[in-house]
């Protein structure tokens, strides 16, 4: 029996056509990440993958792609060959160095205020029932600033490409074109934020602001 064959033959025992598969294979390995409450396409998908885990990791370590399932937002997320896996990150590295690899300075830099101000919300238990939090886009650029000691790109196209790629990413939901030079308009940050940033980067940053001396 032939690998194919082999493979076909489990597909089917899990009522999963070649197709079918294929369909979810190429999606992850597209777009990289995969949350149910995103669409429906994605939510049919993510429940495909739940029949048959083990043939989509096992077709992705040949690849030695790892796939990371956040059971508890009912999301898949892979990770390229070499980088680290959220919760065995190393902590010299902040920033999931896989992540960091696919990601331009100004997008990293982003990436990090979400998971400070992700994590001030929890703290203050202003997060929602599906671990979200809301904020608007006037207190992120302000977090911009006290961070990281610049505010959010003030070009609109350049701010337009920075904010579709968080959504791209699965991290955000809103901060759509429309609403980028609003600064009372809303964004979501997705808990999925808090597996690409770890605890020691996001303390180093809040050190970091508290000893900043005033202005």
């Amino acid at each position: 029996m032939t690998p194919r064959q082999a493979l076909n033959d489990a597909l089917d025992a899990h009522g999963v056509t070649p197709a079918q598969f294929s369909e979810l294979m190429i999606r992850l390995l597209d777009h990289g990440v995969l949350c149910r409450d995103e669409s429906k396409k994605e939510a049919e998908l993510y429940d495909r993958y739940l029949q048959i885990p083990e043939l989509v990791e096992d077709y992705l370590s040949v690849l030695q792609v790892r796939l990371h399932h956040e059971r508890r937002f009912y999301s898949l997320r892979l990770f390229p060959p070499g980088a680290e896996i959220p919760g065995q990150a190393d902590p010299d590295e902040g920033i999931n160095a896989g992540l960091r690899n696919r990601l331009g300075q100004q997008e990293v830099a982003l990436v990090l205020v979400l998971r400070a101000e992700y994590d001030k919300a929890l703290r203050e238990g202003q997060v929602d029932e599906q671990g979200q939090v809301t904020l608007p886009m006037e207190a992120l650029n302000l977090a911009s600033k006290n961070l990281l000691g610049r505010p959010l790109p003030e070009g609109r196209t350049e701010r337009e490409a920075l904010f579709r790629r968080m959504r791209q990413l699965r991290l955000i939901r809103g901060a759509g074109e429309a609403g980028l030079d609003d600064g009372e308009a809303w964004l979501t940050i997705r808990p999925d934020i808090t597996g690409l940033v770890t605890d020691a980067v996001l303390a180093t940053l809040i050190g970091q602001e508290d000893d900043s001396p005033c202005t």
